[in-house]
């Protein structure tokens, strides 16, 4: 019997904002009718020993190759680093040669989404950034489309690209729009891996 099919949404998150995007990215892929796998990476260790134990205290658990191997679909999440996706997402990505040299991702949906501190802050290009590695893995990018009313009109986080939140000083909460979009975003990667799967 074959598992049943899911949509990872991995991310990292080091003040709450990503880790609540994914929360809302998670929704859209249960009302789409798939499970939705959040997991995290931890942060890279200075030392480059571990420093931090094998789970974590709180949140969402540590994801694992095979967590991302057998996805249905992916939502990559990351806060904003001078335009780029934060670090520990990068370092977990650079470990995923073998999934990469055996095509395990390849053909699959995946979507992005971000948080920034500020409205012009390197919301696009940090999302152009984790799509990347996915294109090289051979998966489909999706992104959102004009037919979201919400992103038109969103006068705080929301582009074409993917999901996207203006944290702006401090504040996580995100606005009615960017909980529209990231549950609209959550639904289309949900339904094109159940498209894709059969």
């Amino acid at each position: 019997m074959s598992p049943e099919p899911y949509v990872l949404i991995l991310y990292y998150s080091r003040n709450g904002a990503t880790a609540k995007m994914a929360a809302e990215l998670a929704r859209g892929v249960e009302e789409a009718g798939l499970t939705a796998r959040l997991r995290t990476v931890p942060p890279v260790s200075p030392d480059t020993e571990a420093s931090l134990p094998p789970v974590p205290d709180s949140g969402a658990t540590y994801c694992s190759a095979e967590d991302l191997r057998h996805c249905a679909g992916l939502l990559l999440g990351s806060p904003t680093r001078f335009g780029n996706m934060a670090a520990p997402l990068r370092y977990f990505l650079d470990q995923t040669s073998d999934m990469w040299l055996d095509g395990s991702l390849t053909g699959k949906p995946a979507a992005v989404f971000t948080a920034t501190g500020s409205l012009h802050g390197g919301q696009e290009s940090t999302l152009i950034s984790m799509m990347l590695p996915l294109l090289h893995h051979g998966m489909l990018i999706a992104g959102i489309p004009y037919s979201e009313a919400a992103l038109m009109h969103t006068t705080t986080g929301g582009t074409p690209y993917g999901a996207s939140h203006w944290a702006g000083s401090g504040t996580s909460d995100l606005s009615r729009d960017e909980i529209v979009l990231c549950r609209a975003l959550g639904t289309r990667v949900a339904d094109l891996a159940q498209k894709l799967g059969d």
